[in-house]
């Protein structure tokens, strides 16, 4: 008996955000990996078996998963939001460059979610409407000064910015860092959004400046969108304003 192993992403929370294909495959799955928080999110089915484990044991975890779909069983392997989006896909690929050779053989599929950024850039209109790049301010698997050069790079180019895993416990000080060096590129009328647990009950969207960013309104589960010299703010009465870059680049004059 052959096992195979999906990859899922669970969207950013809502499961009507969860697509069918993602669903689908949890459905059949013999046996479902995640991080706990993730698995919580799913509905319980008969028969099936649940490995839940911590944040930062993810090699574990996909190397877990792995060998559970070399022993013949369907497995599914849960993220947040898209699962090649500083998620588990990227540790699945590198647990099978790296692992037993069995693993190659097997079944693998990467079911995509809808990532964070684009459910925070939802809420408020089109942020990325033109260029992006997306960054994470976590320096757990890489220097912090790695981060440094890329913020400094996007921002100076002109690309609109997604920012995962902005602070957490461990790691206090970083958004703070980078909303300073990205002041030194950008005007400080730039359009700011902090979006929380999109799709959740404890969802919470904040628009505001990069001048009046404050990075204590971020957590582990906000994903912050910082716009470029070209991105506008639409202010409308009695409604949440309208945040969008255009999709023709036209230069900032001064």
């Amino acid at each position: 008996m052959s096992g195979q192993l999906s990859v899922i992403g669970l969207g950013p929370g809502d499961p009507a955000a969860m697509t069918v294909e993602a669903g689908s495959a949890l459905k059949t799955a013999h046996a479902i990996y995640g991080y706990a928080g993730y698995l919580d999110r799913l509905t319980p089915r008969s028969g099936q078996r649940r490995f839940a484990s911590g944040n930062g044991e993810e090699e574990a975890r996909a190397a877990a998963a792995l060998a559970h779909a070399a022993a013949g069983a369907d497995v599914a392997l849960v993220s947040g939001g898209d699962p090649g989006v500083f998620a588990m896909a990227a540790a699945v690929c590198e647990q099978i460059d790296t692992g037993p050779e069995a693993w190659r053989a097997l079944k693998v599929t990467i079911v995509p979610g809808v990532t964070a950024m684009l459910a925070v850039a939802a809420r408020v209109g089109a942020p990325l409407g033109h260029d992006f790049c997306a960054v994470s301010l976590s320096d757990n698997l890489k220097p912090w000064s790695v981060v440094e050069r890329r913020l400094d790079a996007a921002a100076a180019a002109g690309f609109v910015l997604a920012l995962y895993n902005p602070i957490s416990r461990a790691r206090p000080w970083q958004l703070g860092v980078a909303v300073e060096r990205l002041r030194r590129h950008l005007p400080e009328t730039t359009p700011v959004v902090f979006g929380r647990a999109i799709g959740r009950p404890d969802e919470r969207v904040i628009v505001t400046t990069l001048q009046a960013a404050d990075p204590a309104a971020a957590d582990m589960a906000t994903l912050i969108i910082v716009g470029c010299a070209q991105t506008r703010l639409v202010t409308r009465a009695d409604q949440a304003p309208l945040v969008y870059t255009p999709r023709s680049f036209a230069p900032v004059s001064g």
